[in-house]
């Protein structure tokens, strides 16, 4: 064994003081609809609901065995690295300096104070996570901190691969493929380097948000590239740019392995997953289960590990949820309608509805129009075919209209 395997199989034996294995768990829904041997490997069930927290662990624990003397340490983050940090802080008894955005949600605060107790303390700052970063490092340098990177940090590698150590204990022998989702590239790097070396035969494919594609962006360019844009509906994942330590173990990764998952796909796949399965996954814990359709040909047969990296899902944000996976289904549109505005015209309207389509949204946009008034519509229907009839409907009434569904600019301003 090499000497990382060695280190990383040590590591995994001293995440025992905190939590047992997570489950490996085969899920026969998912392989009945994929003729395949799927299983979960379930790290939304690690003590603070994601594996940031083996990464945070095993950075600290080196650190302090090496300079035991030194016990501040600093991080930023808006969720899962967090609740790590924090866990570990009170675990070894040591301070921390916790920053994160103001912008943080209020559950993901209290969550973080629970965890780290009376050994934290955090520290609102900056609208935005890059600002928020960059207050973090100062305040390092000024207090003599050690900085604990989420992901662009050997030993937080280290500690993210004891989830492959697990995989092949728990599963007794190597699976035909892993699906790991991607963020900054710490898991993937760990999980992926362990595998090359125990089971080289097993093969992967890396799952990012579409709004968040840098991998994908660094493998096409031989290295690290900043996104000029960044969607963070997938908060555990949407990193504008991947680390530079775990890119250097990733950047010979076939480019057709690094695959997309749409942000508003990935709400039909958590809506899934808790509905069916009773399974409560964060957006990045998704990931892995939903490109699972477009591999189903590859995977037929196979045995199949899908890492569900997180669980730290708001339940706020659930209409949010629901709304986004009607939308990716084609179930429910918006329209910018032009009404006239005479009598008889808004009953001739919801006439064209048919039994299964149902008025979610009517606003007035424009009131001081006098022969025509632009009208916002949400329609939300029980199957996609609805619409087709229904826009028929609109054109042989000749009423002018715009589905601005899919318009981001649009439906940012209006909806």
């Amino acid at each position: 064994m090499s000497r990382f395997a060695d280190d990383v199989r040590a590591s995994t034996l001293a995440l025992r003081d905190l939590f047992p294995p997570t489950p490996l768990q085969r899920n026969e829904h998912l392989s009945a609809r994929y003729n395949a041997d799927i299983w979960l490997k379930r790290e939304d069930l690690t003590p603070v609901r994601s594996y940031k927290l083996r990464g945070a662990f095993t950075a600290m624990r080196k650190f302090l065995a090496a300079d035991p003397e030194h016990g501040h340490f600093v991080c930023a983050s808006a969720g899962n690295h967090a609740q790590g940090v924090a866990y570990a802080c009170r675990h070894f008894g040591v301070r921390g300096t916790i920053f994160m955005p103001v912008t943080t949600p209020q559950q993901k605060i209290d969550k973080t104070r629970v965890f780290g107790d009376d050994s934290v303390e955090i520290r609102l700052t900056g609208d935005y996570f890059d600002q928020t970063l960059a207050a973090a490092q100062d305040f390092c340098k000024q207090v003599g901190g050690h900085f604990l990177s989420p992901f662009d940090d050997a030993d937080v590698i280290e500690g993210q691969a004891s989830v492959a150590v697990e995989i092949l204990d728990q599963l007794a022998r190597s699976p035909d493929f892993v699906l790991l989702p991607v963020g900054g590239g710490g898991l993937a790097a760990g999980v992926t380097t362990y595998f090359a070396e125990a089971s080289p035969k097993t093969a992967f494919r890396y799952v990012e948000p579409a709004g968040g594609a840098s991998l994908a962006a660094a493998v096409a360019a031989g290295a690290p590239v900043t996104l000029k844009r960044v969607n963070s509906f997938v908060d555990g994942a949407a990193v504008a740019r991947i680390g530079e330590t775990p890119f250097a173990r990733l950047r010979d990764i076939r480019p057709d392995h690094v695959l997309s998952a749409p942000e508003d796909r990935i709400c039909v796949t958590m809506l899934e997953m808790l509905n069916t399965e009773g399974i409560v996954l964060e957006p990045a814990g998704a990931l892995s289960v939903d490109v699972l359709p477009g591999l189903a040909d590859a995977i037929r047969g196979r045995t199949v590990v899908c890492i569900t990296s997180g669980g730290n899902f708001d339940f706020e944000r659930l209409p949010e949820v629901k709304e986004r996976a009607q939308r990716y289904a084609g179930l429910k549109k918006y329209f910018v309608l032009r009404m006239p505005q005479r009598p008889g015209a808004l009953k001739e309207f919801l006439t064209m509805l048919g039994p299964d389509d149902d008025i979610a949204r009517f606003e007035y946009l424009k009131k001081s129009a006098r022969n025509f008034g632009s009208v916002l519509i949400g329609i939300e229907t029980r199957n996609a075919t609805n619409f087709v009839k229904l826009t028929q409907e609109f054109d042989r009434a000749g009423f002018t209209y715009r589905d601005i569904t899919d318009d981001e600019t649009l439906a940012e301003f209006l909806v």
